[in-house]
């Protein structure tokens, strides 16, 4: 039997202090800054609608998080990458999405949902909720 995802965190490469975020937004802007889970759940100043919607179909919490900000368990799965989406099972916490596949959803929540279920499928875990 699989074992079960109770939840999904996502870690954004940026800080969550308001000179964090101002200096990642202007980075960002001028090519300096990227962060590929950001492109997916922000617009330019606020978080997309339809990342709030695709995000509320996943079958168990989505919470984000920033690099200074994030739970050490999921710091410490993550071995310090950012981004990062990580899982938290009964076994503990598992990378699902590295910055690379967060990459290839080319700022796409529906491409994010899709490569969480194949991610899941390709580690022999399902959702739990």
């Amino acid at each position: 039997m699989a074992d079960t995802v109770r939840r999904v965190v996502g870690v954004y490469d940026a800080d969550h202090t308001l000179w964090g975020e101002l200096s990642y937004w202007v980075g960002a802007r001028l090519g300096r800054s990227h962060c590929a889970l950001c492109d997916i759940t922000h617009g330019l100043l606020r978080e997309r609608e339809d990342w709030r919607a695709c995000r509320d179909e996943v079958p168990v919490p989505f919470e984000t998080y920033h690099r200074d900000d994030q739970p050490e368990g999921v710091r410490a799965a993550a071995g310090g990458r950012v981004p990062v989406v990580v899982a938290e099972t009964g076994d503990g916490w598992t990378v699902l999405l590295d910055g690379d596949a967060l990459d290839a959803c080319a700022g796409s929540p529906e491409a994010l949902v899709r490569a969480l279920d194949e991610a899941l499928g390709r580690l022999g875990l399902s959702w739990g909720g």
